[in-house]
C-alpha cells in the first residue's frame, strides 16, 4: 500500500514558529520579573555585619517596594553595560529621571529598609529607621536619646568574645524600645567612649530620616556617615527603596574566618547546593525582619 502524496506532505515537518514562540515566552517572563522586582518585592542579601544581630551575614531578604512608593530609585536604572579593564562598567540612568515620589507614605520609626546612600545615590545599604523629621538624636555613652529622651534598653546578653584579632572583647544584647514601642535588640561592643557613641545633637531635616544599625559599634550610618563619608547622613525620603519583609534564605559564614575583600566575612557558596543541609540556616528561613 503507498501513501497518498497529500499525506506525505503532510507528514513532513512544517515550520510553526515554535522559536518565536519560546522568545515571546521568555520575553514576558522578564517582563514579569523585571514588573515584580519594580513594583512589589526585590531579594537583596546581607554582605556585612551592621544589623547584628537582627540580620546576619549571609541572610538573603525580600523588601516591599511599594511601602513608601515609588520614586526614580525604585527602577532598576544602574545598568550594566560592559566590561572595561576586566571592571564591570555601569550605566546609571538615575540622574535623568524626574524627582519626587509616586504614592509616597512615611516610614515608620523601627522600620527596617533599604535605601540609596546620598553620598553617591547608588549604592544600596539596609539600616534601621530612628529619627523623623524634626527628631533631635544623640548618643551618650553609648545610650540612644530622642528628643531629650532616653530610650529605655534592657541586657539580654553580656559576654566575652574574640575580635576577630585574637583579643577579646565585651558583647551585650540590648532589647531597645523606640518611641511608638517598636522593640527590637542591638548590640554593643567594648567600651563606649568612642566618637559614635558620644555626639553632638542630630536634628533631622525635613523630608528626611536618620538611619542607624543594630550593632551600634560596627555600623556607618546617620551619626558618622555613609561610605567613610565622615559626615552626617540623612537619608532622603525619595532615597528609600523599600522595607524589609521576610528571610527567605540564608547561608553560614565559612569557619575558617576567610573574609571578604571588604574586610567583612565570606560566606559559604550559594552554588553549593549539594551542601545545603549544613551551610543553610534552617531556623533563620521565612522569619520576619522586625
Amino acid at each position: 500500500m503507498t501513501i497518498s502524496s497529500r499525506t506525505d506532505q503532510a507528514a513532513k515537518p512544517q515550520p510553526d514558529g515554535s522559536t518565536w514562540e519560546t522568545v515571546k515566552v521568555v520575553f514576558q517572563a522578564l517582563l514579569i520579573a523585571l514588573v515584580v522586582r519594580t513594583l512589589l518585592f526585590q531579594p537583596f542579601n546581607i554582605p556585612s555585619g551592621s544589623l547584628i544581630p537582627t540580620l546576619l551575614v549571609g541572610d538573603y531578604l525580600f523588601v516591599s517596594k511599594y511601602a513608601y512608593g515609588y520614586s526614580k530609585y525604585s527602577l532598576p536604572c544602574n545598568i550594566d553595560v560592559g566590561f572595561r579593564d576586566f571592571e564591570l562598567v555601569k550605566l546609571n540612568l538615575c540622574p535623568y529621571l524626574p524627582s519626587g515620589r509616586v504614592l509616597g507614605s512615611m516610614p515608620k520609626r523601627g522600620d527596617v529598609a533599604v535605601f540609596k546612600v546620598p553620598t553617591d545615590n547608588e549604592t544600596d545599604f539596609i539600616k534601621r529607621v530612628i529619627g523623623l523629621p524634626g527628631d533631635r538624636i544623640q548618643m551618650r555613652q553609648g545610650e540612644l536619646y530622642i528628643n531629650d529622651t532616653k530610650v529605655p534598653r534592657e541586657l539580654v546578653i553580656e559576654r566575652e568574645e574574640d575580635d576577630g584579632s585574637g583579643r577579646m572583647q565585651r558583647v551585650r544584647i540590648y532589647n531597645e524600645t523606640l518611641p511608638g514601642g517598636v522593640t527590637h535588640l542591638i548590640q554593643t561592643l567594648g567600651d563606649q567612649s568612642g566618637p559614635a557613641n558620644n555626639t553632638e545633637v542630630y536634628t533631622v531635616p525635613p523630608r528626611s530620616v536618620f538611619m542607624m544599625g543594630d550593632n551600634r559599634d560596627n555600623s556607618e550610618d546617620s551619626r558618622m556617615g555613609f561610605g567613610g563619608s565622615d559626615d552626617k547622613d540623612y537619608v532622603p525620603l525619595e532615597n528609600f527603596v523599600g522595607r524589609a519583609q521576610i528571610i527567605f534564605f540564608s547561608l553560614n559564614v565559612k569557619e575558617n574566618g576567610e573574609r571578604t575583600i571588604d574586610g567583612e566575612p565570606a560566606t559559604e557558596p550559594f552554588w553549593q547546593f549539594w551542601r545545603w543541609p549544613w551551610t543553610v540556616r534552617w531556623d533563620r528561613l521565612f522569619q520576619s525582619v522586625r
